[in-house]
């Protein structure tokens, strides 16, 4: 038995034996009740219609819903497909997945600004925010907007799995050539605009689809944590939303990335990033495929987390014989689940532990 294998039957065991049995995803459309912040970003004319994120829902009772904000690909359903069970242990779960026909990053932060004032204020609930990669910079972002507007940010906790929160993180400076798949399906797009064509997009499409590809060619390994129905349910919903994007939508979301700031200026030295929240990161052991050896956003957080995310704690998820990946919380869902299950559990139970 190969290693995929003996880790996916690891992971069956966890499933089963935790009582997360996998089931199809059904998430339904959410009609939002509360759309000032998002109305207001329309006017002011600095965003479209056709860059508003779809919000869907799977509503379960609890105190804590989770709103999940994904990587670039693909969308939020999928992200975190085997994780649900467990989500659903704490509340609904609401999902932003992007819009394949473009993105702004204003349009985005007043999304969640109005999803979190609904539940919060209409539902009395307070929410986790779930990131993955890409999703953990429109965090920060949204929290640094947040704190700029002298709001206090009404949460009760935040995930960021692989964060991806500047362009450094994915893309070496003073590297000449890309080093890994991700950075050359990005950099193209920095280039100047008069170089940017439709070709740009088809061949970062077929780098996200080789890379997922990687992961997702043993299906065996994937019967050990999914049903036959399950898994082509799940692998066409991946490949829908990465070969669904138009130019704009790819270009745009690539756009906002370059609309981070780089930690150095993320809060003023007295402030945090988020300080009324426990904050839980994970990085994988082998995040080198995606991102740079440098990374401006994991040395802030390794060197300055107490300062940046008072309540935060900072892991590194590891996975024995076959090395975690990065944001790999399908085919390594098994070494993220006890990590995540326990802050639920602790948000729960008011046990929350802080590394300092």
């Amino acid at each position: 038995m190969n290693n995929i294998q003996q880790n996916a039957r690891v992971g069956q065991n966890v499933l089963r034996t935790r009582g997360y049995p996998p089931k199809p995803s059904r998430p339904r459309p959410f009609t939002p009740a509360v759309t000032r912040a998002r109305d207001a970003a329309l006017m002011r004319g600095n965003a479209e219609a056709r860059q508003l994120a779809t919000i869907l829902c799977e509503d379960r009772p609890g105190h804590h819903p989770t709103i999940v904000l994904g990587g670039f690909v693909p969308d939020s359903t999928e992200q975190v497909f085997l994780l649900r069970r467990m989500l659903f242990q704490s509340g609904s779960v609401y999902y932003l997945n992007y819009s394949r026909r473009g993105f702004s990053l204003e349009l985005l932060c007043a999304q969640l600004d109005d999803l979190v004032e609904e539940l919060t204020v209409l539902r009395n609930q307070r929410p986790v925010i779930f990131t993955v990669s890409f999703g953990g910079g429109l965090l920060v972002e949204w929290l640094r907007r947040t704190r700029a507007g002298q709001r206090r940010t009404e949460i009760s906790g935040a995930i960021l799995v692989s964060p991806v929160a500047c362009v450094g993180d994915v893309l070496d400076p003073a590297e000449s050539k890309p080093a890994t798949l991700t950075a050359r399906a990005l950099k193209p797009y920095f280039d100047p605009p008069e170089k940017m064509s439709h070709s740009v997009v088809e061949r970062s499409q077929a780098i996200f689809s080789k890379m997922f590809n990687a992961g997702a060619q043993n299906r065996d390994a994937l019967l050990g944590l999914m049903d036959a129905e399950e898994i082509e349910h799940f692998l066409e919903g991946v490949m829908v939303s990465i070969k669904g994007l138009d130019y704009a939508g790819a270009s745009e979301r690539v756009r906002a990335l370059g609309q981070f700031v780089e930690p150095d200026e993320w809060s003023a030295p007295d402030l945090a990033v988020l300080a009324e929240a426990p904050t839980l990161i994970l990085y994988a052991e082998s995040e080198g495929t995606v991102l740079t050896g440098n990374s401006p956003t994991r040395a802030a957080l390794n060197s300055d987390l107490v300062r940046l995310f008072p309540q935060g704690e900072c892991r590194v998820v590891t996975g024995g014989a076959s090395p975690v990946q990065h944001a790999s919380l399908i085919f390594h869902h098994h070494q993220f689940l006890p990590h995540v299950a326990n802050f639920y559990k602790e948000l729960r139970t008011g046990k929350v532990s802080v590394a300092a």
